[in-house]
């Protein structure tokens, strides 16, 4: 059963930084993709970011150049980067991982929260 375990998740002020990660129980090069979502309270998941296994990355555009994924497959970790953080940004945020040739994410993490105060 394959895990992931975030961390990194906490209280932050507006304007500040946080670094995500996601531990996986088993090698993350075997993934097509590796994805962070987050889902705030009263409104629906959301794609945050992706990054395949050649290192594709995909970000949604409320977080361009904001945002910065990454993967030490060596540590079998994907890694969330976030600066410049607001309120808006405040959410849990979960590590998911979609097998090659997938269609859906087949793996999903507990989730971190992340709280951005004004």
């Amino acid at each position: 059963q394959v895990q992931l375990v975030e961390s990194g998740g906490g209280l932050v002020q507006a304007g500040g930084s946080l670094r995500l990660s996601c531990a996986a129980s088993t090698d993350i090069f075997g993934f097509g993709v590796m994805g962070w979502f987050r889902q705030a309270p009263g409104k629906q998941r959301e794609s945050v970011a992706s990054i395949s296994r050649l290192g594709t990355t995909n970000y949604a555009d409320s977080v361009k150049g904001r945002f910065t994924i990454s993967r030490d497959n060596a540590k079998n970790t994907v890694y969330l980067q976030m600066n410049s953080l607001n309120p808006d940004d405040t959410a849990v945020y979960y590590c998911a991982a979609k097998k090659v040739a997938a269609t859906m994410y087949d793996y999903w993490g507990q989730g971190t929260q992340v709280t951005v105060s004004s």
